[in-house]
């Protein structure tokens, strides 16, 4: 867990031997509970660590994430970057979704055990369930990690997004080439980038960055649109 330790100084966040505890349990049982299951494809513990607990508190300490009190994990997968942001932020709401009930099942059950209070979990498609009037722009942020082209992720996750809040995208490698052939979608769907960050964690060598989408209007409602669509024929 060293380097966890190290980000978490080097990004000036808080935490006492219960949050490291925490995080030290979630990463045992997603392990366990993968031998059974397929949750995740990294099992060696410092690559678990690095790739999944320091790439998911990246956003830790922005003001998007600071000022934010709702927040959606749109395509949670084995619970990233939710669950460790909900372990550093206790005083935050999430709500985790994905499309795979087992799964949430899985890390609902995992989040229990380690004493989270402060996440609740669904079931769903993105594109049926930001339709849902419980949940379609009632979110200050949006964050995910889910593979999938940035014009796709964009209409599965800016319906969730307030006016005036935001979509954090989680991206690897070189994205640029994706990013300008993704600009006009953004903008249709209501969303303006407003910042790609580099990711800049002491010992942490790996591409990856986050992409800050601003909500600045209303998403149409003919968006999302209906499921499977988006994926099959992304926005252009």
């Amino acid at each position: 867990m060293k380097q966890l330790l190290d980000a978490l100084e080097d990004m000036g966040l808080s935490y006492d031997e219960n949050t490291l505890l925490k995080f030290r349990r979630y990463m045992e049982l997603i392990l366990e509970w993968n031998e059974k299951v397929n949750l995740t494809s990294i099992t060696d513990t410092d690559e678990f660590v690095k790739k999944h607990f320091v790439d998911s508190i990246a956003i830790c300490g922005t003001s998007q994430m600071v000022n934010s009190s709702k927040i959606i994990d749109v395509g949670t997968g084995a619970g990233f970057p939710g669950i460790p942001l909900a372990i550093l932020y206790p005083d935050k709401k999430f709500l985790l979704m994905d499309s795979l009930n087992k799964r949430i099942k899985i890390i609902e059950e995992l989040s229990r055990e380690i004493g989270l209070r402060n996440v609740t979990f669904l079931h769903g498609r993105a594109e049926e369930l930001a339709r849902n009037k419980d949940f379609r722009e009632q979110f200050d942020l949006c964050v995910s990690r889910a593979v999938a082209n940035l014009a796709v992720l964009s209409e599965y996750c800016l319906p969730f997004v307030k006016v005036d809040g935001w979509f954090a995208a989680y991206k690897t490698g070189t994205i640029e080439e994706e990013l300008q052939a993704s600009m006009h979608a953004i903008k249709l769907l209501g969303g303006r980038l407003d910042e790609n960050k580099q990711l800049t964690i002491k010992g942490y060598d790996l591409d990856h960055r986050i992409l800050m989408i601003k909500k600045v209007k209303k998403t149409l409602a003919k968006y999302p649109r209906k499921a499977g669509t988006p994926a099959k024929e992304p926005l252009k």
